[in-house]
């Protein structure tokens, strides 16, 4: 019996607010959504929109993916670092301009990254059978991670090589170089990171959810 209980449309809409406004909190607390590493910010504010993927559905989790990718374009147009024009149109550093392919880094990873945990999840827990929960979490919360940090460098290489690298300080030749240290340095820490929260939290988060609704 659900007597007076809200349906499941309604608590789909509370919990999706409830993940907007802990990624919009996370993206306002200094150091705590993005953390400022000289001319690069690492990461976390992407976790919750992970766990809500998971717990939510990939289309939850696309929503809360594109409030992810809103508040780093409002972070670096409003306080930008050298390299934020590959975030938002709205900035430019001597020659380097932000363009329409700014919002393509800026929108297009970080929705995919409301999408990709859920289909690895769900994949994983396909093969083993409802086994090994904990670890499809881990592995899934890893592959939202790594998506957000391997397609945002790579379309930054593909769309502003020639202004990334002068802003990095650089020459274009070594820029893939850069590209994959970050990716393997800060990518790979971000992501272990969301790895174990999200196998964490997820994993309660889902059996609280299941006693409510039963």
């Amino acid at each position: 019996m659900n007597h007076g209980r809200p349906s499941r449309g309604v608590s789909q809409m509370v919990y999706v607010s409830l993940f907007a406004a802990i990624i919009v909190v996370m993206s306002s607390v200094p150091f705590l959504g993005y953390i400022p590493l000289g001319i690069i910010r690492a990461t976390t504010i992407h976790i919750p929109v992970i766990i809500g993927s998971l717990l939510l559905g990939p289309r939850a989790g696309a929503v809360l993916g594109f409030v992810f990718g809103l508040t780093s374009f409002l972070s670096n147009t409003f306080t930008p670092n050298a390299t934020s024009f590959v975030f938002t149109p709205f900035y430019s550093l001597g020659d380097a301009h932000g363009s329409a392919a700014s919002l393509l880094v800026c929108f297009v990873p970080r929705i995919l990254v409301g999408v990709v945990p859920w289909l690895v999840f769900r994949g994983l827990q396909a093969l083993l059978k409802k086994r090994g929960e904990v670890a499809s979490l881990a592995l899934a919360g890893f592959a939202g991670s790594m998506t957000n940090t391997l397609l945002v460098m790579h379309m930054i290489y593909l769309f502003f090589a020639d202004s990334y690298a002068q802003a990095r300080g650089v020459a274009e030749n070594a820029l893939y170089g850069v590209i994959l240290t970050v990716i393997g340095t800060n990518g790979v820490a971000e992501a272990l990171v969301a790895a174990f929260l999200t196998a964490a939290v997820t994993h309660l988060l889902r059996k609280a959810l299941k006693t409510e609704r039963t």
